[in-house]
């Protein structure tokens, strides 16, 4: 699943393309996004503005409605010119933008929802996200303490939990406990605010790094993170994807298990992260 940081750069591309500029064509898949008496209103209209919000990507038009999309698994934005051949098959393609200058391919997109601003950003899946550490007004102690409040779960699992804080995935969840030295099965009631934050603060560090403006324009799919600093494709992740793999601190092998509800994968270090500051196991 795309992570905030994929999220946020294909809203950094659309917006470079299409701000500004007017709907041309629009098209979809979803029956609920093209409503005969609706969907050529977009046509004609500007489109103001495209930004993340954790993992959901909003689309601003000016007659006053949002496009709201989440990739999930597989979902992803291309942006083409026109003429210019598509990177995906034409069957995967569930939206497509179109301006005069650029368009913009959604491709095995499972979620999308168009409506008013207000019933766009008032609705559930925007209400209740926690805070985007990748925003201006990321709140880092409301971070803190959203996930202090699920005290009986455990630490991977809360930074999970889009309530808490927004964008986090898999592969941050690893790294930011990694960094923290954390266990990543240690309960949040075991840990103090203070050990969250700094939790919370590689977690911030880790995907803003990411995130940086390689001014590479509109591109809205490319690069593979890091979180080690270092630009062998080999070497760019401390622990996540490297079970049984050595440690690049201490050389303990890396060990993988599935975790709660929904099984997700975690990796960690069982020499290099502790349950908690103390090293209580």
């Amino acid at each position: 699943m795309p992570e905030g940081d994929s999220i946020f750069r294909a809203a950094r591309g659309l917006h470079r393309a299409l701000a500004g500029r007017t709907v041309s064509g629009f098209e979809s898949v979803f029956p609920r996004l093209t409503n005969p008496l609706e969907d050529r209103a977009l046509i004609g209209e500007v489109i103001e503005r495209v930004e993340a919000h954790g993992k959901h990507l909003l689309m601003w038009f000016s007659g006053g409605r949002v496009l709201r999309t989440h990739m999930r698994m597989h979902g992803s934005w291309h942006i083409y010119r026109h003429g210019e051949r598509w990177q995906r098959p034409r069957h995967e393609m569930r939206i497509v933008v179109e301006t005069p200058e650029f368009i913009a391919v959604g491709f095995n997109v499972p979620v999308a929802e168009l409506g008013p601003a207000a019933t766009i950003a008032g609705g559930e899946p925007l209400r209740d996200l926690g805070p985007d550490p990748l925003r201006d007004d990321f709140d880092a102690e409301r971070a803190v303490n959203r996930i202090a409040e699920r005290s009986e779960t455990e630490i991977a699992d809360a930074l999970l939990d889009q309530r808490a804080i927004a964008g986090i995935g898999n592969v941050y969840k690893s790294e930011a406990l990694f960094a923290a030295a954390v266990n990543p099965f240690t309960i949040v009631r075991e840990l103090t605010n203070e050990e969250i934050a700094a939790i919370v603060a590689v977690a911030v560090r880790f995907l803003r790094a990411n995130v940086a403006d390689s001014s590479r324009g509109m591109v809205t799919y490319s690069g593979l993170r890091r979180t080690t600093g270092r630009f062998d494709p080999g070497a760019r992740l401390w622990v996540y994807g490297r079970g049984g793999k050595p440690c690049r601190r201490c050389g303990t092998p890396i060990q993988r298990a599935r975790q709660g509800p929904y099984a997700r994968s975690t990796y960690w270090c069982p020499a290099c992260q502790r349950r908690t500051s103390d090293g209580t196991p």
